[in-house]
């Protein structure tokens, strides 16, 4: 199992490849423009961009040689966009040499090595030096500031730092611890206070704090107050503030020394000091086109002859669009029916007994065809799989914020994040699951005098749990909290006209639970920010249907309520059983397919209007789907009479099968047909732990599908999935089995016999 630290930074290489490599594209185009004289700023600003995210990442990684590098190439970059240095051949050069050098570097992050680079010094040097006068203002003054700070400084921070400094404005760092739970207003009341006597520029967490509820922050603040006065002004708020002295030129080239290749990780230093020691009071500018072309440095000129580096790319992943791997999915979805096709040759020849060589040839070609499509569906599938921990990750930050907004104590167990599903089924988890998160927070974890009123911890459990079950993936959230109350559940119900007094005495506990899931349905009585509406978990339940899943609730009262969400690995492609209904095909996806069993009419019994049979000793709820559709199956009969007995291919047979059948009753030959057309199949379709017996006319076979989706006007019809080409010009529907499941077990239609009509 891959550690979730290596991923995250095989991510980073990944992503940092990328950006070199369009930092290189945009460049090249740069170049173009420069040769044409046709100069496009949107370029450049594309280009500062890509090094800017290039800097950020490395300073989240500890690259500290990339951060560097990145930062000093901001510098002439920035220039550049804002005019203040013309772009030239020899300006490009020194962006092209840090292009190469990115690889140099990625390429030694990678292999862990950290021997020293001169040439990527040679390089800052050369940036430092001819970076323009966009940092003058710094180098006056010469503040001894963290590097940590200064590396988290976004453009615009960096701005105002820059002007501030430039009028002769004092910088100050703050000290000043904040709860959590109140840090964001905190924070803001102290830019208030803080606002009449200058301006607040930036801030970083220290990383201590009093206890674990608690941050502590470097503030950078610049102000022409005293420093006393400041004290003063600011002693409500807890800051301890003290003024950033300015260093000596001695001190600043000791900084210099100390700080070449010896920076905090990811956190690039942008002292003057670091930069080369710039004489103070001297302006920076330079005229870049004259010092460049006049003594060209090494660095600029590019590598020797013998030095040359490689261009491969040190990232071994590639990124792609999930619509790209739709497509090729669809492909691998047309290939399959040229299976079929090929298949139904097979045969056609094997009937044939002049042409047996050539059939078992074809039999061969067939199965290997068979295995390299098996494996290209595989593969496909695979790199469409992301683990669910990308969700969990978000819930655990969404859990603590909520947790403090409810004023409750939290915590949250998570396993299974390395279960992996669909990446479009992941993406469309997230709302469903963060509801249902603020679900368990707001109406099952009590309060903390409430939970030790009854003996419990005072921090509630939440355990967020995945693992796969065959094709499927089930998520938990179980929280130990009150549980529903069911009472009130049916109060709010019958109060809202849900269910009438008559259903209410004959609705089984696990119906009454599934009342949540109705509209306007909530057991709170106050309406918060996080709940109370009834407007969240029908939404739930919605968003979950469309991705081909179900969620089950189950709650015991002083205990707590487990949520079961039951998913589908993937929607992409499916195995499906083909059957037949009437004179029409659908499709089953073999993941909802728990057994086909042949129907005993006689075995059908009706319980409060519902039919039931008894199936391996537990009791089945029937669903005739030809009824369930308004199908006539008397109609197809007797188009499959006609059929059999007409002329052309298959006549013979069919006259043949007739003639075999019972001459019995006035030498009706056409009653063998009938009673074999009578039998009719059970298929029992099976979510989470719901189970219906799906009667059908006809078991077809098994076959791989490809889902087409019915479009926009049939796309709120229930029941349906979509759509499938089977080969051979048919066309079968996709059943919807969870929609299914729960229209017939839990919808207002109880699916009541038809006392007119026959199981037939």
């Amino acid at each position: 199992m891959v550690d979730s630290g290596d991923r995250a930074r095989e991510e980073f290489f990944s992503e940092a490849q990328e950006i070199v490599e369009g930092l290189g594209r945009d460049l090249l185009a740069l170049d173009e423009a420069v040769r044409t004289n046709k100069v496009d700023p949107d370029v450049i600003n594309d280009v500062f961009r890509a090094v800017h995210t290039l800097k950020g990442l490395a300073g989240l990684f500890g690259a500290t040689r990339m951060a560097t590098l990145s930062h000093e190439l901001e510098e002439l970059l920035d220039n550049l966009r804002l005019g203040r240095i013309e772009i030239s051949a020899s300006v490009l050069d020194l962006l092209f040499r840090s292009v190469e050098l990115y690889g140099r570097i990625l390429q030694n992050e990678k292999d862990g090595r950290d021997a020293p680079m001169p040439e990527v010094d040679d390089l800052l040097r050369q940036l430092h030096q001819d970076a323009g006068p966009s940092a003058a203002g710094l180098a006056d003054d010469n503040y001894d500031l963290d590097p940590g700070l200064l590396s988290v400084l976004t453009e615009y921070e960096e701005h105002r730092l820059r002007t501030n400094i430039a009028s002769g404005m004092t910088l100050f760092r703050l000290r000043v611890q904040f709860h959590l739970a109140t840090i964001d207003q905190a924070l803001d009341d102290l830019k208030i206070t803080a606002k009449p006597y200058g301006e607040i520029i930036t801030y970083l967490p220290t990383g201590a704090g009093a206890d674990q509820d608690s941050i502590e922050l470097d503030i950078l603040m610049a102000s022409r107050a005293p420093l006393d006065e400041l004290q003063r002004a600011l002693h409500q708020a807890g800051a301890a503030v003290e003024e950033i002295p300015r260093r000596s030129d001695a001190h600043a080239a000791h900084a210099a020394h100390a700080a070449h290749g010896r920076v905090a990780p990811g956190m690039p230093s942008m002292s003057p000091a670091h930069r080369g020691g710039a004489p103070t009071g001297v302006s920076r500018a330079v005229d870049l086109t004259g010092s460049m072309q006049a003594s060209p440095p090494s660095s600029a000129r590019g590598t020797r002859k013998g030095e040359l580096s490689s261009i491969r790319s040190v990232a071994q992943t590639v990124r792609v669009d999930i619509h790209k791997l739709d497509r090729l999915m669809n492909i691998v979805g047309e290939l399959a029916l040229v299976r079929s096709a090929l298949g139904r040759l097979v045969e056609r020849l094997r009937a044939a007994p002049t042409e047996r060589e050539l059939s078992l040839d074809l039999h061969r070609l067939q199965r290997t065809f068979d295995r390299h499509l098996a494996a290209m569906q595989a593969g496909i599938l695979e790199v469409r799989m992301v683990p669910l921990g990308q969700v969990f990750d978000k819930l655990a930050r969404v859990v603590r914020q909520i947790s403090r907004d409810a004023d409750k104590l939290v915590n949250l167990v998570i396993t299974g994040a390395d279960t992996e599903v669909d990446k479009l089924i992941v993406e469309e988890l997230s709302d469903p699951l963060m509801h249902m998160m603020r679900n368990a927070i707001d109406h099952g974890i009590e309060s903390k005098s409430a939970r030790e009123a009854v003996g419990k911890p005072a921090v509630g459990t939440i355990a967020l749990n995945a693992f796969q079950k065959g094709n499927h993936v089930v998520i938990e959230i179980e929280d130990d909290g009150k549980g529903i109350d069911v009472d009130k559940l049916l109060e709010v119900a019958l109060r809202r006209g849900v269910m009438s007094q008559e259903d209410a005495r004959t609705t089984s506990y696990r119906e009454v639970l599934n009342l949540i899931f109705m509209p306007g349905i909530s057991t709170k009585s106050d309406v918060s920010e996080l709940s109370g509406r009834g407007v969240g978990m029908d939404v739930v339940k919605t968003n979950i249907g469309k991705l081909g899943g179900v969620i089950d609730v189950n709650s015991e009262p002083g205990i707590g309520t487990k949520m079961t969400v039951t998913l589908p690995i993937t929607l992409a492609i499916i195995s499906a059983l083909i059957v037949r209904v009437a004179d029409r095909l659908f499709a089953i996806p073999l993941t909802n397919v728990q057994e086909a069993v042949a129907l005993d009419e006689a075995t059908v019994r009706q319980i409060d209007g519902r039919e039931m049979i008894t199936l391996r000793n537990s009791t089945l709820q029937l669903c005739y789907l030809a009824r369930l559709f308004g199908l006539n199956e008397e109609e197809e009969l007797s188009a499959r009479i006609a059929g059999l007995l007409g002329g052309g291919r298959g006549g013979s047979a069919a006259r043949a099968a007739v003639s075999g059948g019972r001459r019995g009753d006035g030498g009706r030959a056409t009653l063998g047909l009938q009673a074999g057309s009578k039998r009719k199949y059970i298929v029992v379709a099976q979510v989470g732990a719901r189970r219906l017996g799906l009667v059908v006319s006809t078991l077809i076979g098994q076959q791989d599908v490809v889902i087409k989706a019915l479009g926009p006007s049939l796309a709120s019809v229930r029941g349906f999935a979509g759509a499938t080409e089977l080969g051979d010009q048919r066309i079968a529907l996709v059943l919807d089995a969870p929609a299914l499941i729960e229209e017939i077990l839990h919808g207002g239609d109880r699916q009541r016999a038809d006392p007119r009509s026959t199981h037939g």
